[in-house]
This record gives structure tokens, C-alpha cells and sequence, in this order.
């Protein structure tokens, strides 16, 4: 048996402007998770606003990734503590985050950021949507490299205890 048990899958939070194109959506979704080190990891729900739940390109994105489109009423993420909260985002939907809360309440109660806000800004264009993933917090995958490959050494060649000191795992 390889690996450990699968990992849970993310949660996409997506903040939005009107009239943005399911493309768009896609190719963000598609960005984070590749320079997040997860191509292929399993996405379970794309969350956004209430106020942005009728936007074809966020209901056409969740449609071609095949999963949920879940919708959060501003109130709800706006009780989410994130870390880049912003004022012209409550100005114009009543919350000041919608990827980074979206994410997290999608993901559950225990749920982390594993990957911060991103824009879909290109030169020359404007941002038109954002995204954040977020993992329950006992599974969430780290966002750094993980630690080098180790290869376990037998028992006989770990060095005994000292009598009166600690052991720690």
C-alpha cells in the first residue's frame, strides 16, 4: 500500500463581478490549485455570496467541474475572520470577504485557509473574480514544501534513554 489515506477535498471560495466568464472562473480555479502543488486534488464545492449565486459563470464553472455550487448570505461571511478583508468588497455585496469566507464555510467548521486569496487580474485586464481554498483543518495539506524523505532506522540503531530524561514522540 502506497500513501496515506486519500485527502480531503478542497473547498473554492469565489468572489465575483457581474457578467464574469465561466472561463474566467475556470482557469483561476485551475491556477490556484496548480500553484497551490494540487492539479488533481479533489475539489468538493465552489462557494460564493448569496448575491452572486445567478451569475452564469460561477453556476457554469461548478457545472463543468462537476460539483456544488454553494451560496453563503453576506451576513454569514461577514461573521468569518479572514486575513485580507476588504472594504470596497462589503461595499458592494455587504461582506468584506467572499473567496477567503466562502471557502472557509464551505469547508466546515474546523476548516483553514490552505491557499489565500488570487485574482484572475492579467496585464492589461482587470481582476474580474477571486478564489481561495480551504480543507478541514485535520486534513488540510500544508501549503509549504513538505519535509525531505526519511528513511526509518531500526530500533537497535536508536541511541537508549538516559535515565531521567523525557522521551518526546
Amino acid at each position: 500500500m502506497t500513501g496515506g489515506p486519500a485527502p480531503a477535498p478542497l473547498s473554492v471560495g469565489v468572489g465575483a463581478r457581474r457578467g464574469v466568464p465561466e472561463s474566467e472562473v475556470l482557469d483561476l480555479i485551475t491556477a490556484a490549485l496548480t500553484a497551490a502543488g494540487w492539479p488533481a486534488r479533489p475539489v468538493a464545492a465552489l462557494a460564493t455570496v448569496t448575491a452572486r449565486a445567478d451569475e452564469p459563470g460561477l453556476a457554469g464553472a461548478a457545472r463543468r467541474l462537476g460539483i456544488p455550487l454553494r451560496a453563503f448570505p453576506a451576513a454569514a461571511l461577514a461573521a468569518v475572520r479572514v486575513p485580507r478583508p476588504s472594504a470596497a468588497v462589503a461595499d458592494a455585496v455587504g461582506t468584506p470577504s467572499v473567496a477567503e469566507a466562502a471557502a472557509l464555510l464551505a469547508a466546515g467548521p474546523d476548516a483553514e485557509l490552505v491557499a489565500g486569496k488570487r485574482t484572475s487580474a492579467r496585464p492589461g485586464r482587470p481582476a474580474r473574480a477571486t478564489c481561495a481554498l480551504a480543507a478541514p483543518r485535520t486534513t488540510a495539506p500544508r501549503t509549504t514544501a513538505p519535509p525531505p524523505r526519511t528513511t526509518a532506522l531500526p530500533p537497535s540503531a536508536l541511541p537508549a534513554a538516559t535515565p531521567g530524561t523525557k522521551e518526546t514522540p
